[in-house]
């Protein structure tokens, strides 16, 4: 991957000789305003694009050194939403998704939404199954979004301009 130019400039110091601009900027050696990264990946909402966007996250996670146990949280959270989207939103036919990622470094924590024009559709509104019950006698579906709501630091949606709106927030 070719780091983008906003993340330092082409000219390297003898010192600096190796460094990529990811390594500068975490080591806090690039320019003041890349303490805050945002970049979005549109793709078709499908099953088989799940992997692409988890792909698309990771590559900003691992960027900003963020721990592996963080990152395998926000793994399954976008897993479970993108495949929502992916099954639900414009079945049965399909339409595009998009994941923003924005990363502020210090303190380190990352926000991610995914907009969407399909249907309406808000899935923090279910009430939370009840985990007490055995899982034969729970009500199917409504455990991804528990998880993701147990891992991440706060789950918000609105639908906005025709477009369903989640975003997901972790302090690493």
């Amino acid at each position: 991957m070719r780091p983008h130019r906003c993340f330092g400039s082409s000219r390297r110091s003898e010192g600096d000789r190796g460094r990529n601009a990811f390594e500068r900027l975490w080591h806090g050696e690039a320019t003041p305003f890349a303490q805050h990264v945002m970049k979005e990946l549109t793709i078709e909402a499908t099953p088989e694009k799940v992997d692409q966007a988890i792909a698309f996250v990771d590559e900003m996670l691992q960027a900003y050194g963020c721990g592996m146990k963080e990152q395998m949280a926000i793994d399954v959270a976008v897993d479970e939403l993108f495949a929502n989207i992916a099954h639900y939103a414009y079945n049965p036919e399909t339409g595009y998704a998009t994941v923003r990622v924005d990363v502020i470094k210090d303190p380190l924590s990352v926000e991610i939404t995914f907009i969407d024009n399909g249907k309406p559709y808000d899935p923090l509104a279910k009430a939370d199954p009840d985990t007490t019950q055995s899982i034969e006698d729970r009500e199917i579906g409504g455990m991804g979004i528990f998880i993701v709501k147990q891992s991440m630091d706060s789950v918000e949606y609105e639908y906005k301009d025709g477009k369903n709106i989640l975003t997901i927030k972790k302090s690493p």
